[in-house]
This record gives structure tokens, C-alpha cells and sequence, in this order.
């Protein structure tokens, strides 16, 4: 058996800081947990049971164990950048600390193929709006669901931040609400008109008190609550996913749509229409701006008004 880390001590206490220090979620701290963990107990396998004997050759020896950890199907390079994200952010904590060990910045992560987006739009985007109009459901099922999906267009929320809203948290006399996103942190979203009048037609039909906004109306379950802040009725990021696949198929779209493709819909909608990407960054709630330039190579408006402008002028009519 290899001897006791020093490194699984010095993870702990790191997994600690960014739970109390930095005010990470319990995801973010779950996962990092499970990427140094694995990263350790490989390290001391190897002989490297201490941060000063961390080095290039370490990282380079761990990258390619991970590339070959699962034989003919590797992790995906995405996953293996995850790792190393872990392991840099880790470094970074011992110097801080003062601690020997490989300086953070010389780890590089592995170059990702350009990501591809998927999104609605034109027809398709209208069939799907308007299909919970278009079934046999209760009224007040159809109202719901048509008030997701044109909020999940008109906001560019993350599905759990939308399953996480509660009646006080929208004024509908006003254009616009504040949500709590990833990392806890505030951003302003805004409403449509189509948006807002679908919400006001839902809850003009709700007779409950209950505070979630969007909740379960199956009568076997509704009638199970115990009081207004029962959070067991509100539907669930999964119900929601199952809602949106649901109605696009309703909708004869043949692509795989997802709450997170509405949220690309949002995004593309505006750079199509010419807002600039710093904007687009905000209303999304990206902390880094190239997490958004994801969708400047389909919705550049400035180079497509510029090839309209300028290409072809001396062709002959």
C-alpha cells in the first residue's frame, strides 16, 4: 500500500476554502472533489505523495493516463480539460499559501474543436410556441406550458433557474426581474409581451396560494400540499426538459431540442437581430466573455452587413 498523502490533506482543506472562501456550489465543489481525488490517488500510486514533487513530467504522465483510462472510448477531451482545470485551480491555492509546488500557469489545456450550437428559429420556432395551445390538455396545463416556453425564449434562463422561480419573484407590471444564477450571482432578465401575458393568463386561472410559479396541476398530487412554500410542487428541471421535448416533437422538429437550445435560441435571436455580444454576455450571465463568442461564428451581424455592402458592387446588373 502506497504511505499516506500529504496531497489528500492539502485537497481537503482546499475543497474547504472554496466552500467557505469562495462560496462555490455543492455541484462545483462535488465535482472538483471527485477530479483531485482521482487525480491524487493516481499521483500516489505513482509515488507522488507531496505538492513539491508536482511537475510538468506529473501532469504529463496523468494526461495521458486519462486518455487512455477507458481503452478504445477515452474521456472526452472536454472532461480531460476538467481535470486539469482542477488540478491548476489546486496549484494556484498552495501558492497562495506559499506551499512548493508547480507553478499553476504552466499547465495547458488541451485545444477543444470549435463548438457548434443548435437553435430554432423562422417557422419552426413558432410551431413550437404555439404548441400547447394545440393539444388536449386542461386549460391551465396548456397556459403553463405555453408561458415556459415563450419565458425560456424571452429570458435565456438556465432550466433550473426557471424551475427555481417563485410568484414573488416576477412583477408583471414591470419589464423585467432579478435571478440568482450560477455562483450566486444577481443579473437582471428581461420580459417580452408575449411572455408576460402568457404568464398573467396562467396565473389568472391558478386558485391556489402556493409560491412556486410554475407547478404540478395532476390532482392526485396537488392535493398532497401542506402549505403554500411546498416546494414538492413545483416542477423539477427534469419535468421541464421532458416539456420542452414533448412539444417540439408536437411541433414536427426533427433536431433534439432541450432548455438549454432555447437558451441558444435566445442568444442567437438577439446577434441575429444586432445586438453587440458584451450585452448578449450580461443578459446570459457568463462570467467570461468566451463562453459567448460560441455564437459569433453563426450571428455576426457586422460581417453580413459588410459582405451586403461591399461584395459583388461592380458585377454588371
Amino acid at each position: 500500500m502506497p504511505p499516506p498523502s500529504l496531497l489528500k490533506k492539502l485537497i481537503r482543506d482546499y475543497l474547504e476554502h472554496i466552500e467557505i472562501e469562495k462560496n462555490r456550489s455543492p455541484n462545483t465543489i462535488e465535482n472538483y472533489a471527485f477530479y483531485l481525488n482521482r487525480f491524487e490517488k493516481w499521483a500516489r500510486e505513482n509515488k507522488v505523495t507531496a505538492p513539491a514533487q508536482i511537475s510538468l513530467d506529473t501532469v504529463r504522465a496523468f494526461r495521458l493516463w486519462l486518455n487512455r483510462l477507458n481503452g478504445d472510448t477515452p474521456l472526452k477531451k472536454n472532461t480531460q480539460n476538467y481535470h486539469l482545470i482542477a488540478v491548476r485551480s489546486f496549484l494556484k491555492y498552495l501558492a497562495k499559501r506559499d506551499i512548493r509546488t508547480l507553478a499553476p500557469e504552466k499547465i495547458e489545456l488541451a485545444k477543444m474543436p470549435q463548438r457548434t450550437v443548435d437553435f430554432m428559429e423562422g417557422d419552426d420556432l413558432e410551431r413550437f410556441l404555439q404548441a400547447p395551445a394545440r393539444t388536449h390538455e386542461p386549460e391551465i396545463t396548456k397556459q403553463r406550458d405555453a408561458a415556459i416556453l415563450e419565458l425560456f425564449f424571452s429570458s435565456g434562463l438556465r432550466v433550473s433557474e426557471l424551475a427555481a422561480l417563485r410568484r414573488g419573484s416576477i412583477n408583471l407590471a414591470k419589464d423585467e426581474f432579478t435571478v440568482k444564477g450560477k455562483g450566486d450571482k444577481y443579473r437582471i432578465v428581461f420580459l417580452s409581451k408575449n411572455a408576460k401575458d402568457r404568464i398573467r393568463d396562467y396565473l389568472a386561472l391558478r386558485t391556489d396560494v402556493f409560491n412556486p410559479l410554475f407547478i404540478r396541476h395532476d390532482r392526485a398530487f396537488t392535493g398532497k400540499a401542506l402549505d403554500e412554500d411546498d416546494d414538492n410542487l413545483h416542477l423539477t428541471p427534469r419535468s421541464m426538459q421532458r416539456l420542452v421535448q414533448k412539444y417540439s416533437h408536437a411541433a414536427g422538429i426533427t433536431k433534439h431540442i432541450t432548455p438549454h437550445v432555447m437558451r441558444h435560441t435566445f442568444a442567437t435571436d438577439l446577434l441575429i437581430n444586432g445586438a453587440d455580444i458584451r450585452s448578449v454576455q450580461a443578459l446570459l450571465g457568463h462570467s467570461s466573455i468566451t463562453t459567448t463568442q460560441i455564437y459569433t461564428h453563426i450571428t455576426n451581424q457586422q460581417l453580413r452587413d459588410v459582405h451586403k455592402a461591399f461584395h459583388g458592387k461592380k458585377r454588371k446588373k
